[in-house]
């Protein structure tokens, strides 16, 4: 009986050496930087670098374009302020009555000539 004890043991010392041989080869295999999903994961990690460079590109970029924005809102109100204060002195100013032309005025004379001619398109000797 322990013979057999010792015979089954071994059989799973074996078996499971083996299978820890098969998972350390899948294991170098998923983890391979050129071909496995550890090269995935590096080039993502690249990407990501990458993109949050650009983000922090595009928020000064961002930034300045919300200050210049904010600067030129600035001088559009004060001058539309100027404006405001032209258009009510305007209204300052008292009306002063047109002088009425009462006579007709004559009639422009006909030209001589038609104004627009017709053209044809021949051979010019």
């Amino acid at each position: 009986m322990e013979l057999i004890a010792d015979i089954l043991l071994a059989a799973g010392a074996i078996g499971a050496g083996f299978y820890c041989f098969v998972l350390g080869r899948r294991l170098n295999r998923f983890n391979n930087l050129e071909k496995g999903v550890g090269g995935a994961v590096a080039v993502l990690s690249a990407q990501v670098d990458d993109l949050t460079k650009m983000l922090a590109a595009a928020q000064s970029t961002a930034s300045q374009s919300a200050e210049t924005l904010s600067d030129l809102t600035f001088r559009a109100e004060q001058t539309a302020k100027r404006l405001e204060l032209q258009m009510a002195s305007l209204h300052d100013i008292p009306d002063v009555p047109k002088a009425r032309v009462d006579a007709p005025q004559p009639a422009p004379e006909s030209p001589s000539e038609p104004m627009f001619t017709r053209r044809t398109v021949g051979a010019r000797k």
